[in-house]
């Protein structure tokens, strides 16, 4: 059994082309992980490249804490279950799953009770004499399937092994799939196309996109917390509903506007988590409701099961009646009454309707169960952990002054901004409790993942702050907070003030050193050695032609060695954000400029420090992929 680490894993073909960009995922021992995308998004490319079957252009692969980069797939423990079965069709089913032991020279009796023990597990010991020709497309996918199993190996990999059978023999594989993880409690890693396969076997799915992970979760967050449009879309059947439009806060209440000339209200309370940046009704958003979250006549009669409801009209296009559910089609009237025929949408529903094409019936809305998106990023802005909270500011004094209480802004912050009104954005990780002098009362908390998540009232102002499970508030009490001042970032006059950046690159090259009869590194003209490990790192990603390659070194203030003496430089500017947080930009002989962390820095002062190469990022500038 065994864990499985993706570390800044790349897949980049000739020309540049990236098949799989930058992925990071740490899967763990006996998980049952699914990979989903539609044609093309990488996923069996990644699986392939944890075979070992495609070599990996960049980043570490680690089996069971192993690094196998440079492996080949027979030395990996893995198993590969294919599309096609690939099944030898000149051997019985019993040559065909002994004869990856044969080959390894297993004993002969040993050989023939594994083949029996799998062949019972998975129901086809009566077909042990057949040719595959002889078997049913179920029982060929059984057969590779024992196959795999007779080896042991530490982790399955399947790839869309489902997919040549027709839907009622993939429903029952599906089953007969999940049992056999439960059976062997061994780590499976399986790649599909279809969502139903994903959502019904993954203890956590991977939604990818164009290369790109979309989102890594567990299927009931990933439907219930999509992280942005694509995911949302992509998860769910019939797919979600989206509107164009605008939302305005309006006292207790949100008015959204929707470009179909739709309007409705929803209470304040239940899109909180929004910035209000967000509800200025000028900015624009895209609303998301899935067909399911549309309820038709009666099924909104139940007020303590739908308390919140919005009513609309539908004017119905089709009526698709599939026996326990029916799909209606139809166009939304405007709030003037008109029918809005741009956009079509879908309402499922599992009650008998007895509607045609042309009637107009009632909807409502269960405004507990809608999305909303930024128009332009479409990332999700109702998200299971809010990222920050926003907070309107006016900045007098290096105060900022919230309703009554005011909070004393450190240098570090006080010389970005300027006198007047703003919104101030706090990440929800930058809360510490039980220090600090900022008073807050706690609304609510709750868990969610591995941490805890607190809604707090500060000034009247609603603050979400995360914290480690073993902080425990109660509802209404009240409790002191401290704001890390280097974390907050400000919108004011038209313009954002981002939060402070520690993250330093350096630009530097891998060179072969006839001094040292060995490769180091030259960062910014000073030469640094290389470790063995990472040097057989950035050769297996590149080949010789790291040596030609321009190098990024991204590190963080926080990471560098202030007791080193490698690089030397000059304090141009200071900023302090209490609370010891001093940090100071540095000017280098080269003529480029760093940030660092340390206490005794003044300005036009010296700075000596090096490189933490564990902590640091080598990062091929030509087509920015993580290397080391």
């Amino acid at each position: 059994m065994a864990s499985v680490e993706l570390n800044h894993i790349y897949k980049v073909y000739q020309g540049g082309v990236k098949a799989v960009n930058d992925m990071t995922l740490s899967i763990n021992d006996k998980e049952f992980i699914v990979f989903v995308g539609p044609s093309g998004c990488g996923k069996s490319t990644t699986l392939r490249m944890i075979a070992g079957l495609e070599e990996i252009s960049a980043g570490e692969l680690r089996i069971d804490g192993r690094i196998v980069n440079d492996l080949t797939p027979k030395d990996r423990n893995i198993a590969m279950v294919f599309q096609n079965y690939a099944l030898y069709p000149h051997m019985t089913v019993y040559e065909n799953i002994a004869y990856g032991l044969r080959i390894s020279r297993v004993p002969k009796d040993e050989i023939d009770k594994k083949v029996h023990e799998a062949a019972k597990i998975l129901g086809i010991e009566e077909y042990l004499d057949r040719k595959p020709k002889a078997l049913s497309g179920g029982q060929r996918q059984r057969v590779a399937l024992g196959r795999a199993i007779v080896r042991s190996p530490k982790v399955f990999l399947l790839d869309e092994p489902l997919s040549n059978l027709d839907a009622k023999l993939r429903g029952d594989m599906r089953s007969e799939i999940s049992k056999l993880h439960n059976r062997l409690g061994t780590t499976f890693i399986y790649v599909t196309h279809d969502q139903t396969e994903a959502m019904t076997m993954g203890t956590r799915i991977v939604v990818m996109k164009g290369g790109y992970v979309q989102q890594f979760d567990t299927p009931k967050n990933v439907y219930n917390y999509p992280a942005n449009k694509f995911v949302a879309g992509f998860i769910g059947t019939p797919q979600m509903d989206f509107f164009d439009g605008t939302m305005k806060k309006d006292g207790e209440d949100v008015l959204f506007s929707l470009d179909n000339g739709v309007e409705f209200t929803c209470p304040y309370g239940l899109v909180d988590r929004i910035s209000t940046s967000y509800m200025d009704g000028a900015k624009k958003i895209c609303l998301g409701i899935r067909p399911d979250n549309f309820l038709v006549h009666e099924e909104w009669m139940d007020a303590d099961k739908f308390p919140y409801l919005a009513r609309v009209k539908l004017n119905v296009d089709i009526v698709e009646v599939l026996g326990g559910e029916t799909i209606i089609y139809g166009y939304l009237r405007d709030k003037n009454g008109n029918v809005y025929t741009e956009k079509s949408i879908r309402v499922k529903t599992t009650h008998d309707v007895d509607v045609r094409s042309g009637d107009d019936i009632d909807l409502a809305i269960d405004l507990h169960k809608i999305h909303v998106f930024d128009a332009l990023t479409e990332k999700s802005l109702i998200q299971k952990i809010p990222s920050e909270s926003t907070v309107n500011i006016t900045i007098n004094s290096q105060e900022a002054k919230m309703n009554k209480v005011a909070l004393k802004l450190e240098k570090g912050v006080s010389s970005e901004v300027e006198e007047g009104a703003a919104q101030m954005f706090i990440p929800s990780d930058a809360i510490s409790f039980g220090t600090g002098d900022v008073k807050a009362k706690v609304r609510h908390s709750e868990v969610v993942s591995d941490k805890k998540l607190y809604e707090l009232d500060v000034d009247g102002n609603l603050v979400f702050a995360l914290a480690e499970p073993s902080v425990d508030y109660k509802d209404g009490e009240e409790i002191k907070i401290a704001i890390d001042q280097s974390r907050l970032s400000f919108h004011q006059n038209g313009k954002s003030i981002e939060a402070f950046n520690t993250t330093d690159v350096l630009s530097g090259k891998l060179v072969k050193s006839k001094e040292y009869k060995t490769y180091i590194y030259e960062v910014e003209g000073v030469k640094l050695p290389i470790s063995q490990e990472q040097c057989q790192k950035l050769f297996s990603a590149k080949g010789k032609v790291i040596l030609k390659t321009p190098l990024d070194f991204k590190t963080s203030a926080y990471d560098l060695d202030m007791t080193g003496k490698d690089f030397k430089g000059t304090v141009t500017a200071l900023y302090d954000f209490g609370k010891g947080k001093k940090f100071a930009k540095v000017l280098l002989p080269s003529g480029n400029s760093l940030i660092v962390k340390g206490e005794d820095l003044t300005i036009n002062g010296t700075v000596n420090f090096s490189l933490n190469m564990a902590k640091t990022f080598i990062i091929d500038h030509t087509i920015s992929i993580i290397l080391a």
